[in-house]
């Protein structure tokens, strides 16, 4: 037997052992199965993404991870007392949904503000730097080392040279390009800096598709910020001469306990450290906005939970639509469930809208989100491209009645693999100020079926699309 035919039949046993172990993992079909063509029709590059990208291993060694983030939720019970909590009753079953399964508690008398660019968000996130007299908290996807990445970082410096605890959490991943020194400045001058699951061999493969994607800020316990802005310039300039267009958003009242408790359980994984001081929970947050009884739950969702709280959230808002549902994100590849429950909304008549970049940041993924697109077209959805720039906001607005801001794109990665962090609003108020949003950026956009290119495609396109679309589940 020549070499060539030992490292042929080396090569299939691997291949079979590989798709055996697919299969075994008993994930959703349509995720099975493009994992097993990637493995066998791209020869040892398909094994090697999947040892790197593909394999399961966040259950068997994040269950004591999971422990202790229903610990701490329990630790902020403690503290969150509630005078004269009124659960509306028809978003009651939505509440109950994500306190069952994340303990998310409701919260009342909130005020939010809302942030539609970085020349808004970013002069709002240093200004309420610079009052903060205890602590600040930051949990980051990116925190880029370019120029308002170093403003950010000189601001923190200051505060921490007056005695401020200040805990930053970055992304390993996330913050790849970023030279270790730009952390340990801060380092230095006493701030707490940790990655979130670092990236380092051997431990590489069970770790590198496991990523924070929130964006979380507390300063005192009693100003939060979430939505899905990072710490980079191009969240201000965009890139190249394309603008950025994104949503975050300033959270002041009782919600702040929960953006709050979001980040401690991020920071006892990062550097097993327990925080659950009243400090952190300050009871002047009560009354402070009483009376306008805007309920807000704050829902974190990731791959080490039995079940995925966020997407779930949206199933059953898109199911309960009766007038109008309206959401934007930038990258659109949904999952079955999400997909399901966007056409029957819009074939039982409901105004179903999505808006999505006409010019997006990942091409492929651009590319594996046209059949998705076309598909709800077809059953009555209207969807948009956003022209005016990269439309990066994440956002969805149903009945004037509900809304949700944070972290989450409509798409596998982030109902899956990443951890994400989404706030719910119950309250009409807040629910038109981001429909309101919506409707400014419909006017900067095209539909989709007035771009002929995208509806007529000739064979090849159609075939690289549906190629694209089969892989989708995997990026």
């Amino acid at each position: 037997m020549s070499w060539l035919n030992i490292i042929l039949l080396i090569w299939q046993v691997i291949a079979i052992m590989a798709v055996i172990h697919v299969i075994m993992d008993n994930r959703q079909p349509a995720k099975t199965m493009a994992w097993v063509l990637v493995i066998w029709f791209i020869p040892v590059a398909g094994v090697v993404f999947y040892l790197f990208f593909g394999i399961n291993t966040r259950r068997e060694r994040h269950v004591s991870e999971r422990s202790m983030n229903q610990l701490t939720k329990r630790s902020m019970l403690e503290f969150a007392e509630q005078q004269d909590l009124r659960l509306p009753e028809k978003h009651k079953p939505l509440i109950d949904l994500f306190v069952n399964q994340n303990l998310s508690l409701p919260f009342k008398d909130n005020k939010v503000e809302v942030y539609t660019d970085g020349y808004q968000f970013f002069p709002a996130l240093l200004a309420a730097i610079h009052e903060a007299r205890q602590h600040i908290h930051i949990d980051m996807y990116i925190f880029a080392n370019d120029a308002l990445g170093c403003l950010l970082a000189d601001a923190l410096i200051d505060k921490a040279r007056e005695g401020l605890e200040i805990r930053v959490i970055y992304d390993d991943v996330g913050c790849w390009n970023v030279k270790h020194r730009f952390f340990e400045r801060m380092r230095e001058e006493g701030i707490e800096v940790a990655s979130y699951l670092p990236v380092r061999f051997p431990s590489f493969t069970s770790k590198v598709n496991y990523r924070n994607h929130r964006k979380i800020v507390v300063i005192d316990g009693v100003v939060g910020f979430i939505g899905g802005m990072n710490i980079a310039l191009r969240y201000v300039k965009g890139t190249g001469q394309i603008p950025w267009r994104d949503t975050m958003l300033k959270v002041t009242g009782g919600a702040v306990y929960a953006l709050q408790r979001a980040f401690l359980v991020d920071w006892y994984f990062v550097d097993r450290t327990l925080l659950s001081d009243r400090k952190y929970y300050p009871p002047a947050l009560r009354g402070e906005q009483s009376g306008n009884n805007c309920l807000a739950q704050v829902v974190t969702s990731g791959p080490v939970t039995p079940y995925p709280e966020i997407m779930q959230g949206f199933v059953r808002i898109i199911l309960g639509a009766r007038r109008y549902l309206y959401l934007e994100t930038p990258y659109f590849l949904p999952n079955d469930p999400v997909l399901f429950a966007l056409k029957t909304a819009a074939l039982a008549g409901v105004d179903v809208r999505v808006l999505c970049p006409k010019y997006s940041d990942a091409r492929f993924v651009e590319w594996a989100s046209r059949s998705y697109l076309r598909e709800v077209v077809e059953a009555g959805v209207q969807v948009s491209l956003y022209k005016e720039g990269f439309l990066h906001s994440k956002l969805m607005v149903c009945d004037d009645a509900i809304t949700t801001c944070g972290s989450t794109n409509l798409d596998f990665r982030s109902f899956e693999n990443n951890f994400e962090a989404n706030i719910f609003f119950y309250d009409e108020g807040v629910a038109l100020r981001l429909k309101k949003v919506f409707l400014d950026d419909e006017k900067q956009s095209v539909l989709l079926t007035e771009i002929p290119g995208r509806m007529n495609r000739s064979f090849l396109v159609r075939l690289w699309e549906s190629v694209t679309r089969l892989l989708s589940p995997l990026f």
